[in-house]
């Protein structure tokens, strides 16, 4: 068979290519027989066909795509978009203490030693947006009641500013009538609530990465006499994470050293106001 060296294959006859090898399962040699060409040239077709050099008819709008980016290779355009993303996904802080607290619940491992009717404890977490101030509890359980009671003690009786919102995930703990203990807490002092999408408690980032921050320095690191014991060991690891650990989302400062400064700026604007 003569081929002409400098043969070409208009488009429709690089798609028809592209299909009858991807759908049919017709071997190279037959389509360079079928189309007159020599089988490096059908090579080269369906090699540009993967790339997304040209589009064919099936194809999704991924050629755009690489169009935009200056890119070949469909892989370095998908990594291009990830890592776009992830430079937009940036952290942030609220703008003042106490206008957004992020609470959670984690289930505590069985201490050795407790008994069956007592065989699991809550943590109870809140978080400052704004200047991750950490408060924590341990509960006997994880109801309404004891989120109600772990806001209202370990929270505001403690907490120097004033609550605007909470943020936590649609457990019943948190969510419910208004009857329900934590919604009537959060109604006696003006607080909001807001809550995460359904089936989606990730979107709750701050208070799952404090979790996991505590049991891994906290938890995981100590080994408790009892409950009593790991309740006293929370309180000073609570003391040292917000008054001595630095904070990478704080610049390096701590959540004590933020609110300092932030207060100190607040008094001088109102003196000078």
């Amino acid at each position: 068979m003569n081929i002409h060296k400098r043969t070409r294959l208009l488009p429709y006859q690089r798609q028809e290519i592209w299909r009858l090898y991807t759908e049919e399962n017709v071997r190279v040699s037959d389509l360079a027989a079928t189309y007159c060409v020599s089988r490096p040239t059908i090579y080269k077709v369906l090699k540009e066909a993967r790339l997304q050099v040209f589009v064919p008819k099936n194809s999704t709008n991924r050629r755009f795509k690489q169009v935009r980016y200056g890119m070949k290779r469909l892989a370095k355009v998908e990594k291009a978009i990830q890592d776009k993303l992830k430079a937009q996904a940036q952290r942030y802080n609220k703008t003042y203490p106490g206008e957004m607290l992020h609470v959670d619940t984690k289930r505590l491992p069985v201490l050795a030693g407790q008994t069956r009717a007592n065989r699991h404890e809550y943590l109870f977490v809140s978080i400052d947006d704004f200047s991750r101030e950490l408060y924590a509890g341990i509960y006997p359980d994880k109801s309404q009641f004891s989120a109600a009671d772990f806001l209202k003690n370990n929270v505001l009786q403690q907490c120097p500013y004033q609550i605007d919102c909470v943020y936590s995930d649609n457990g019943t703990e948190y969510k419910g009538t208004l009857e329900h203990a934590f919604r009537a807490v959060c109604t006696e002092h003006r607080i909001n609530q807001k809550f995460t999408r359904v089936a989606r408690p990730q979107t709750n980032g701050k208070a799952e990465r404090v979790i996991r921050t505590l049991m891994q320095m906290w938890h995981d690191k100590t080994r408790f006499q009892n409950s009593e014991h790991r309740k006293l060991e929370l309180n000073r690891f609570i003391n040292y994470y917000n008054t001595v650990k630095p904070h990478k989302s704080l610049n390096g400062a701590t959540p004590y050293e933020v609110l300092e400064k932030y207060f100190y700026f607040d008094e001088k604007c109102k003196q000078h106001g």
